[in-house]
């Protein structure tokens, strides 16, 4: 059961696509009773670091937030810059901050040591009005948001509930088996809303087609699913277990297994999931420390390329983390693989990661395809920025075009 309160007049949330001008960076105003105080001076090179709580992109991968246990910020992905800050004077943890594109309105949620807002509220904020404008209140904690231009979509542990953007009016709920991490994803196209979200039972994706009024419930997994991801038009789901070896892809539609791919011998807990614009590629982040891009064959026909295809039956009981390379000296021609084909058909079989990229293990990574052909965009737990190039044809590793650090003040990023 939720509440909802908003302060009139409610704003549009359906500013022009790409308006640049739908960000505000003027300091706060001070006739706001309902917030703590904002800061509206960065903190200099002398304060300390804030400990980042959230990092997500927002629909179209051209920018990103950043919750911290003081506030929030906002950065542009290409070129890389702050766009703006808004620091709490007095602790205000945000754990889940969630864009609209590049309008002015957000989602925060709070969290962390000090908490801006209950972590059970769901806080609409205004950046024009720098002030919260209408929330929504739960009986437990909120695990994640998305947004769209017509709907705000609210996670729970254990519920979904689907508001109408202009008016917070609940237009649905749904029932999940338990959803600690928040798992969520919706479609972002022009057409009718198309959500993702776990089923009632351990494997198990809900697809609600909310044009069609259809549900479709597809066992993508034996193990709890531990992510998922759709294209923008919500045509391709992509599904990974808890156990994060083998990578699904589906039909939406009909729940058709389309494609399986291998991120590796061994567990891992996959962190993000994310398909590239043209849906030819997708890429995958995991505790391992290592973003494995895939060639996707679907609705490609010929035009797929072999480095999407190949399969490496020399990597046996290790890591596709550590490469081929490493492990040809190991293994001689004469190994027993032979005789372990019959027992892991499927193994041998399996499609391999094109192109990757190592990073610092002991930190959460998310990824997302950049906005210039064969790039990959990365951020992490650690306040690390990434830019990343791969070559489609060749693959191997990929090349770091940059490097950035968005916990530093401006002055030196």
């Amino acid at each position: 059961m939720a509440t909802v309160s908003a302060s009139p007049p409610w704003p549009n949330p359906n500013p022009t696509p790409g308006s640049a001008a739908s960000f505000s960076s003027t300091a706060p105003h001070s006739d706001d009773d309902s917030d703590r105080q904002l800061d509206s001076n960065p903190s200099s090179p002398a304060t300390p670091l804030p400990s980042l709580l959230h990092i997500s992109f927002n629909q179209d991968y051209g920018c990103f937030a950043v919750g911290t246990d003081c506030g929030f910020r906002i950065f542009n992905c290409d070129p890389f810059s702050e766009i703006f800050r808004r620091d709490f004077d007095r602790g205000g943890g945000v754990a889940v901050v969630e864009m609209l594109f590049r309008c002015n309105i957000l989602a925060l949620v709070g969290g962390g040591p000090d908490p801006q807002h209950p972590p059970c509220k769901v806080m609409i904020w205004d950046d024009h009005q720098n002030r919260c404008i209408g929330e929504l209140s739960f009986r437990s904690d909120v695990r994640s948001l998305r947004l769209r231009r017509d709907r705000i979509i609210v996670v729970l542990e254990q519920k979904i509930f689907v508001y109408n953007f202009a008016d917070l009016k609940l237009m649905h709920q749904i029932e999940t088996i338990a959803n600690p991490k928040g798992l969520c994803a919706v479609s972002q196209g022009a057409g009718s809303l198309v959500l993702v979200c776990p089923g009632l039972q351990k494997g198990q994706v809900r697809v609600e087609h909310y044009a069609s009024k259809r549900t479709k419930f597809i066992m993508a997994h034996d193990s709890r699913i531990a992510c998922f991801a759709l294209t923008q038009d919500a045509h391709l789901l992509a599904t990974a277990s808890f156990k994060g070896t083998l990578l699904r892809v589906f039909n939406t539609a009909d729940g058709t297994l389309l494609q399986e791919v291998r991120r590796g011998a061994d567990r891992a807990e996959i962190y993000s999931l994310a398909f590239s614009s043209d849906a030819q590629w997708l890429a995958v982040s995991s505790d391992k420390g290592t973003v494995h891009v895939f060639g996707l064959k679907i609705n490609s026909g010929s035009q797929v390329k072999d480095t999407s295809r190949r399969t490496h039956p020399e990597w046996l009981a290790v890591s596709s983390d550590k490469g081929p390379d490493a492990t040809h000296a190991a293994l001689s021609p004469s190994s027993s693989l032979s005789l372990l084909r019959g027992v892991l058909p499927k193994y041998f079989s399996s499609e391999w990661s094109v192109a990757q990229f190592r990073l610092v293990e002991g930190s959460q990574y998310i990824v997302a395809f950049g906005h210039e052909k064969n790039t990959v965009v990365i951020l992490g737990m650690d306040g690390s920025f990434y830019k990343c190039q791969f070559d489609p044809v060749q693959g191997g590793e990929m090349s770091q075009l940059e490097y950035h650090n968005c916990l530093k003040p401006p002055s030196v990023l």
